[in-house]
């Protein structure tokens, strides 16, 4: 696949969720297989231009960490530009527009989903950035404002009239936030818009089943995963997989799932430092655990975790305590009879029968 001068191994890609695709998970995808492009959290180009530390941490990465986009938002032409010039001149690979934002925050400013709502201005500071750069210049936009105002179709035949390499389109409206399910007829419409720049779509890819169905339906040339990637980490390169054979392969085993866990915290201490990055691994391991079976034991103790010998310690109880009643594959021992109190622990459904994923809590109260 190629998106402007930029050649891919791969047609799936990390879409960025604020407060969540950092260095350290997107490495920690990069190392399981299967995403080559992936995009930072979504950055104010003020603050990059300001040198704002906050910023730049958004941006950080490594040679590991390659192909990378970067998400910028904000409104002023100026600095959109500028901040294209200066991810360029880091080696950035390409610089993606946030247009599907749904936080006020962000609309607020004139950034994000209301982007769309202003077509002749938004293609003018589009054709500012592609003009400044070499590298691909991209757009995340949804299908528009709300359902009386669906704008993708007209904003992705303007923008790919003045040198927009790709779009990502988000089959949701601005006003439906992350409810509802994904319009796939409207992500068709926006295929079906452009001459020939690639269409990705996003949204409810949560398995390689849902990739295969987005590709089929709308026509996209590519699938951006959000949610899929924290419930199941090993979803581009078993996505990859079942496009090329169309075979399922299995799932991980619990060893495996531990495994990718500790390496993700390990990778969020060398980033964020041992304090930060514990802290932060509050509210990242209980997605590894949605596929562990019965965790409450585990959950309870790992969202108040401060170190990483503290982690270690509470894993390993939780390893003693499952291993009285499950075996490897989180099944049930025939042999073991549960007491009334591990009895309720075997009600918590398996991630494998849950029909929704929950949106995860971002740094801003609608994410």
């Amino acid at each position: 696949m190629r998106i402007g001068s930029l050649e891919l191994k791969s047609n799936l890609f990390l879409s960025p969720l604020a407060g969540y695709t950092n260095l350290p998970f997107r490495l920690t995808l990069r190392e399981v297989g299967g995403l080559d492009l992936a995009t930072t959290d979504l950055v104010n180009a003020r603050s990059l231009l300001e040198k704002n530390p906050k910023a730049f941490k958004l941006i950080e990465t490594c040679p590991q960490d390659r192909p990378l986009a970067v998400q910028l938002f904000g409104s002023i032409p100026e600095e959109m530009r500028d901040a294209a010039i200066y991810l360029e001149s880091i080696g950035i690979s390409s610089v993606d527009i946030n247009m599907g934002c749904p936080v006020k925050k962000v609309c607020r400013v004139g950034g994000g989903s209301a982007m769309m709502t202003e077509m002749d201005k938004t293609a003018k500071l589009v054709k500012g950035m592609v003009d400044a750069v070499k590298i691909p210049i991209t757009a995340k936009m949804r299908l528009g404002w709300d359902d009386q105002n669906i704008t993708a179709p007209d904003l992705a035949r303007a923008l790919e009239d003045v040198g927009v390499a790709a779009i990502f389109v988000h089959g949701r409206t601005r006003e439906q936030g992350f409810s509802g399910t994904v319009n796939l007829s409207g992500i068709r419409k926006v295929v079906e818009a452009v001459k020939s720049i690639p269409i990705v779509g996003n949204g409810d890819v949560t398995t390689p089943e849902a990739a295969r169905m987005m590709l089929q339906d709308t026509g996209c040339t590519g699938v951006s995963v959000g949610r899929g990637a924290f419930y199941n980490p090993w979803i581009f390169l078993h996505t990859l997989e079942f496009l090329e054979t169309g075979v399922l392969p299995p799932d991980p085993a619990f060893e495996e799932r531990v495994k990718v866990m500790c390496r993700h915290l390990d990778l969020m201490v060398e980033v964020f430092g041992e304090v930060l990055g514990c802290r932060m691994f509050r509210k990242v391991a209980p997605w590894y655990s949605k596929r562990f079976g019965p965790a409450n034991e585990f959950n309870k103790r790992v969202v108040q975790v401060a170190n990483r010998a503290e982690f270690h310690a509470i894993l390993d109880s939780y390893l003693n305590w499952r291993q009285q009643f499950l075996d490897e594959h989180g099944q049930l021992k025939p042999s073991y009879r549960p007491p009334p109190m591990v009895a309720s622990f075997m009600q918590e459904p398996g991630v494998a029968q849950r029909s929704q994923i929950p949106v995860p809590k971002g740094p801003v109260e609608v994410w």
